[in-house]
């Protein structure tokens, strides 16, 4: 039964089925719900970066109107570390001792009737400490260094050797600053406990993980702890993690015996649920003169908190982006006294390609050649470290289309050389990749008597539009029209979920509704089998297909007849069936499985007198492999356009070298692209469906973001003969 291809529904540019209940007010975000008889909570943080707790004074604040308690390391209970997950170790339980490790770490929780009264009593607790000497640069002797920490460095062939072959070196060091989700939600959680069970709203993209390391912190069946996160506003990787907040929201609520909502404020977004981490990068390519590469070398270290871990291998991308014969990439780590990092959109990916493609670039303009010519001279046809076929790969239409929509071919090959009026004008391009991603995952499907369908997994929507594609696909698969069709998520009661991150879910949650909605034909099929008023009767689930609502023989349309009728003539309220995914395996099926790739042209105009730079126009071409959803799936690029535009041109969390504090966290300061700063974009999508999934994605998420960085630099050095080799690109960088 190949169900995707009937019906006509996937891939249609249908609006969001959520839309209705975000412009009207009606979807209930974490911080929308309240609970009878809920209290609130506030944070007590730290105002050093490093040393011990000797003395902290609570008794104004349990003495200000309307405290309830207040919770330090002097009377938190013992509670474990959270388990082992797909993205690694769990970050420290809180309030387990008087060690202060980064600046704003959470030493306590203050709870009372109202937030305001939380907040003022968080105020009058009083610290004092033994300060130690923060280590706060991944330069600084004093930090422990992580070598290989993820087992990813990776060597081919002979790059001392490839570098003597070549006949143009470039080197140079690239670094990108610390960079802070921030979505517009604030994180919330809310707890309720109920005897040895605990029911959350949490803003979190991966309900199970929290109902799971919530089991192994407060030692309680995991199956008493539910997770509800029907909608999430933006995480971008702040809410994959289990973070203290939530453990010391639902650590309150358990001794207070009511339940406690806490909100956290802007500034403590910044210490309180990850960010991407800085880099320094050294990266070393050689080629020849008609532009091969030959090698490639690059270093990379990044900066990780002190007791905790964070996967963000910069130098692993360009082991596989190019056909070079001699490849050495190299990672570290240097542990720091920094609030704990986490996956920011495209982790390692968006620092990685940054300095690679750049030097992609210089090699391009020490060779004279043009920059789209040297990386479609050393396209990868196959994977370069496996040697084997990619699953799918259509980057060089990516680049060919890209020029052709952009105008490449009006570029003028000398820096400089393009004006309009007062503007210097410059075009960029990068090539650009995001892994394969994916972890195992369940769905549930059900037709009713009415003929309706519901379909379920526990996954989040943080905005990229699982709701609609999955409803799509649901729909395309059970041949029933999209408003037939109910999809649900955000609930962990619901079957198992990975998170929503690393371009990962819609495959994974795809593979699994696909799954249980060709089982629930099948379930169809069984109930008539041996039925002989059906004209199904004995009927194989290859022999048909599914439309209006209407299960038919392939062979003969008029052979069949609709779910309605099936579950009324056999007294049936309704049938479901359950459906797994799994993630493909290369040994299996002989292929290199490949992620998202894409070609990314930018103009850039600055100014001749001030150095104002300005993006004028992007252009992004996609392999995302099959789309289930155009409007969305360009919307989530458009996004990562936006970010990708930050991160070249805006954001750097600033950190006081001297105290260790997070010198920009509101939005006052932390500088972001607002609406003038977004230029026209245009997206397309090339290529088909991947071969390793039934479905064919291969997720979008991440790839919008990778690339623009470079693009950018690359066009301003074009613009201008300056080379930009650190972020973000600002004025003083750029006067001429």
């Amino acid at each position: 039964m190949t169900t995707l291809e009937t019906g006509g529904i996937v891939g249609a540019g249908l609006d969001r089925v959520d839309a209705p209940l975000k412009v009207t007010g009606s979807a209930h975000y974490p911080n929308d719900f309240s609970l009878p008889g809920m209290v609130h909570a506030a944070l007590v943080g730290s105002t050093i970066a490093a040393g011990r707790i000797t003395d902290i004074d609570v008794s104004s604040a349990l003495a200000a109107p309307g405290v309830l308690d207040v919770i330090t390391h002097l009377t938190a209970p013992k509670l474990e570390r959270g388990p082992m997950t797909l993205l690694g170790g769990s970050p420290p339980a809180p309030l387990q001792d008087d060690r202060v490790l980064h600046y704003g770490q959470h030493i306590g929780i203050v709870v009372a009737e109202s937030p305001e009264q939380a907040r003022h009593a968080a105020r009058l607790v009083r610290v004092e400490y033994e300060t130690g000497k923060a280590v706060l640069d991944v330069d600084d002797p004093r930090a422990e260094i992580l070598t290989n920490p993820w087992g990813l460095d990776t060597e081919r062939g002979d790059v001392v050797a490839g570098f003597a072959q070549s006949d143009v070196v470039i080197e140079g060091t690239y670094t990108t600053p610390d960079n802070t989700n921030n979505p517009l939600g604030l994180m919330t959680t809310l707890a309720s406990w109920h005897g040895d069970a605990v029911t959350l709203h949490d803003s979190t993209q991966w309900p199970h993980n929290v109902r799971t390391s919530l089991a192994t912190i407060f030692k309680v069946p995991e199956s008493g702890i539910r997770v509800l996160a029907p909608f999430v506003g933006g995480g971008f990787g702040a809410g994959l993690r289990v973070w203290s907040h939530v453990i010391l929201t639902v650590l309150a609520a358990r001794q207070a015996k009511r339940p406690v909502k806490l909100v956290l404020t802007r500034p403590e977004m910044f210490s309180s649920v990850g960010h991407r981490p800085n880099s320094v990068q050294q990266i070393k390519i050689g080629a020849t003169r008609d532009g091969t590469l030959v090698a490639i070398e690059h270093h990379g270290i990044s900066s990780v908190a002190m007791e905790d871990d964070d996967y963000e291998p910069v130098s692993y991308g360009s082991a596989h982006s190019y056909a070079c014969p001699n490849v050495l990439t190299r990672d570290r780590q240097a542990r720091l006294n920094i609030p704990c990092p986490g996956s920011m959109r495209a982790p390692a990916e968006a620092q990685g390609s940054f300095a690679l493609e750049s030097a992609i670039d210089e090699v391009a303009h020490s060779l004279g050649m043009d920059p789209l010519d040297i990386r479609l001279r050393n396209y990868a046809e196959k994977h370069p470290i496996l040697g084997l076929p990619w699953s799918s790969k259509a980057l060089r239409e990516c680049y060919t289309e890209g020029a052709e929509r952009f105008g490449w071919s009006r570029r003028t090959p000398e820096p400089g050389s393009m004006r309009d009026g007062r503007w210097l004008v410059g075009y960029g391009v990068a090539g650009v990749s995001y892994p394969f991603f994916q972890a195992p995952c369940q769905a549930r499907a059900s037709v009713r008597r009415d003929g309706s369908a519901y379909v379920r997994s526990a996954s989040t929507d943080i905005g990229t539009g699982t709701y609609t594609v999955m409803t799509q696909l649901a729909a395309g698969l059970l041949g029933l029209d999209v408003t037939r069709v109910r999809f649900d998520l955000g609930d962990s009661d619901m079957p198992y979920s990975p998170m929503a991150g690393g371009s990962g879910l819609t495959g994974a949650l795809a593979g699994a509704v696909h799954t249980s909605c060709r089982r629930l034909v099948q379930e169809f099929l069984d109930v008539v089998g041996t039925d002989s008023r059906s004209p199904l009767r004995g009927a194989m689930l290859d022999d048909v297909t599914v439309t209006d609502g209407r299960i038919h023989r392939i062979a003969d349309p008029e052979q069949g007849e609709s779910y309605v009728d099936i579950l009324a003539r056999h007294g049936l309220e309704e049938l479901s069936a359950d459906g797994r995914s799994t993630p493909p395996q290369t040994d299996e099926l002989g292929m290199a499985i490949a992620g998202a790739f894409g070609a990314k042209f930018v103009e850039v105009r600055i100014d001749l007198d001030l150095g104002l730079l300005r993006v004028a126009r992007v252009v992004s071409v996609i392999d995302g492999g099959r789309i289930l959803n155009e409007k969305t799936a360009t919307s989530q690029i458009v996004g990562g356009t936006v970010g990708g535009i930050s991160q070249a041109m805006f954001e750097e969390t600033a950190t006081d070298r001297g105290t260790g504090r997070i010198a920009n966290a509101t939005f006052g300061d932390y500088l972001m692209p607002v609406n003038a700063d977004v230029p026209d974009m245009e997206v397309l999508f090339v290529g088909g469906p991947d071969r390793a999934t039934p479905v064919g994605t291969k997720g979008v998420g991440e790839v919008g973001l990778v690339g623009l960085a470079a693009a950018i630099g690359n066009a301003v050095h074009h613009a201008t003969g300056r080379r930009i080799r650190s972020l973000p690109i600002t004025i003083d960088q750029l006067m001429l």
